[in-house]
């Protein structure tokens, strides 16, 4: 794909997907900003109103990898600019939305775009460019993500405020525009299918199950934590009320630069590009829990854990792609479903914790599930390895599933397979020079090369 179209083109292509990121996730967290503003213009109470971010995760969950499967033979110039279509249109419904129940299925059409979109968009952004600079280019598409926290929420709350809610999605359906435009003129019609980003570069079942059990462990950890994090920060840390929006933002601009350290670390090793966030990740939970009371290590702690958090993303889309079992769009879908399941669970977890225990047992809990998720990933080595033991013993017949006549003859009729290795009839006399089954695909590599 690169080789067909310029440079400069492919950048285009990248920023237009950046900023469809930005759009998405802003629109996805917006009426958390705008809470108080929907309930009294749409007269509902504040824990209906907040069931338009609860039913709009749930739809993400439900819907990525249905959705994907579904159209996978559809050409990515064509998907992408078809669901920023209708982000658009659902975001002017969502402006003129004369009642809940309609602002409500707007945002269900929206999620269901959305649900789409991060399954295609980190393969199509990598086979933009080449297989080495895949880090940094998906970081670019993370970058968006990031940036709607740091701008986008606190922007469009502003905006909202001062001109009305409806105000905040008409300007983000011109971000949307502006996208699919962009996407228009400068995304390649490529086949589905076609380039180095549509399978794993070393495909491995293992490891792709190992990588979601991970994600889910480690995204439930920081959502169990960052849900509540603004009542942790004033009832735990002290912090008057109007303290909790800089911090916010403090973590959000540390997330920046958490998005490009992963970006970098895992073009460069894949592996310590997982363990080192999770492991940071686990760290700053953990040290919240114990130095919650401390003002000036709660500051730096809760910036560690957006830089880490943002790091682990932005390292799992590119590593995704490299273990990838099958096709990259179903095993980005089924990542996208992960973190959604993560973020789904930490806030329920959250939400228990909450009456009995304490917002303080949150970052105690979130640090646990992100050890937890440090072990899967310090386990991935082991996995690897049992893999290639397991193929190591086909030729011995250990794996009778893959036993196939290309791999592995079945004995003719008649005939036995001494220890020796070379055939004989019935009477036991030779039947002909030793049997050299063909090799079998190694498994894929460690971590370490």
């Amino acid at each position: 794909m690169p080789g067909r179209h310029s440079a400069a083109t492919a950048v285009g292509a990248l920023l237009a997907l950046a900023v469809a990121a930005f759009a998405y996730v802003t629109t996805e967290t917006l009426p958390i900003g705008l809470l108080l503003l929907i309930t009294a213009d749409l007269d509902v109470s504040p824990s209906t109103a907040g069931l338009l971010v609860t039913y709009y995760g749930l739809v993400v969950v439900a819907a990525s990898i249905p959705l994907t499967h579904l159209t996978r033979r559809v050409p990515r110039r064509l998907l992408l600019s078809g669901v920023l279509a209708v982000f658009v249109l659902t975001s002017w419904v969502s402006a003129a939305a004369s009642s809940y129940s309609m602002l409500l299925s707007a945002r269900v059409v929206t999620a269901l775009s959305q649900a789409l979109f991060w399954s295609v968009v980190v393969p199509t952004a990598a086979g933009l460019f080449p297989p080495r600079v895949r880090g940094r280019v998906i970081a670019v598409v993370f970058a968006g993500s990031s940036l709607a926290a740091v701008l986008g929420l606190p922007v469009g709350t502003w905006l909202g405020q001062q001109a009305g809610w409806r105000s905040a999605f008409l300007a983000l359906s011109g971000f949307g525009l502006a996208a699919m435009v962009t996407i228009v003129a400068c995304l390649p019609t490529a086949r589905p299918g076609g380039g180095h980003a549509a399978r794993g570069t070393t495909p491995d079942a293992r490891r792709y199950l190992t990588l979601m059990a991970m994600t889910i462990l480690a995204t439930t950890g920081t959502f169990a934590a960052y849900t509540y994090i603004t009542p942790f920060l004033t009832e735990v840390s002290r912090f008057p009320a109007a303290a909790t929006g800089p911090l916010l933002l403090v973590r959000g601009v540390a997330g920046i630069v958490g998005v490009a350290a992963g970006g970098a670390l895992v073009d460069r090793n894949p592996w310590a590009a997982m363990l080192i966030p999770v492991t940071a990740q686990a760290t700053a939970l953990l040290g919240l829990y114990a130095l919650a009371g401390t003002p000036v290590a709660a500051v730096g702690l809760v910036a560690l854990s957006g830089l880490s958090f943002a790091a682990l993303t932005t390292a799992l889309a590119s590593r995704v792609l490299q273990v990838a079992p099958g096709n990259a769009d179903m095993a980005a879908a089924g990542a996208a479903t992960a973190v959604n399941v993560g973020i789904t669970a930490g806030a329920f977890i959250g939400s228990i914790l909450l009456p009995g225990l304490g917002v303080r047992s949150t970052a105690l809990v979130g640090g646990l599930l992100s050890l937890a998720a440090v072990a899967v990933v310090l386990s991935e080595p082991l996995v690897a390895a049992s893999g290639r033991m397991s193929s190591s013993f086909i030729p011995l017949g250990l794996t009778p599933s893959l036993r196939r006549p290309s791999l592995w003859p079945d004995p003719v009729p008649g005939r036995r397979w001494p220890r020796g290795g070379r055939r004989t009839d019935s009477a036991g006399r030779s039947a002909g020079a030793p049997c050299r089954p063909q090799s079998v695909p190694r498994a894929a590599p460690g971590p370490w090369r």
